[in-house]
């Protein structure tokens, strides 16, 4: 089963999903009801999926104190669907410190990939689980706030949060 419900941030409102294993979706302002669902469907079987905000709650409650700064490291399991490479992408974005910041050029040497910085700029787009899962922390080469599904004013409102961006 798929347990799914939404909820107001200091961001705007978030949509959730978890299984039994974890968190597996976390959609962001910018990517609609809409969006959020389509994924939900790509993924799993319609009837799988319920409204259930209490078996949300631990994310919720993670995901505001975050928002509040009285988070810097998440502690709920996540249930991450995607190829190979992506996974490993993620994997290796999970490990970027609360208030750090490295490029796509740099994650992409940390991976040691052929495929470069825009093969993990792509994997980082499709990531499942923003904020969890930190993509927000990958700049452009310049430092330039790039690439982030719910826009540059949230990446940089979340920078701001963790410190790692003075402006």
């Amino acid at each position: 089963m798929v347990y799914c419900t939404s909820f107001e941030s200091k961001v705007g409102l978030i949509y959730v999903a978890s299984t039994e294993k974890g968190v597996c979706k976390v959609s962001v302002p910018r990517q609609t009801k809409r969006d959020f669902f389509r994924w939900l469907r790509e993924n799993f079987d319609d009837n799988e999926v319920v409204d259930n905000k209490s078996r949300n709650k631990e994310v919720i409650d993670q995901l505001t104190r975050y928002f509040n700064g009285k988070l810097a490291k998440f502690t709920v399991a996540v249930d991450m669907r995607g190829t190979p490479f992506q996974l490993r992408v993620w994997k290796e974005l999970s490990r970027i410190p609360y208030g750090t910041t490295i490029s796509y050029k740099q994650l992409a040497k940390r991976l040691g990939t052929s495929r470069g910085f825009q093969a993990v700029g792509r994997a980082n787009a499709g990531n499942p689980v923003p904020i969890i899962i930190p993509c927000h922390r990958v700049l452009g080469a310049d430092g330039s706030l790039v690439g982030y599904a719910s826009g540059v004013k949230t990446k940089e409102f979340l920078l701001k949060l963790e410190g790692a961006l003075m402006i």
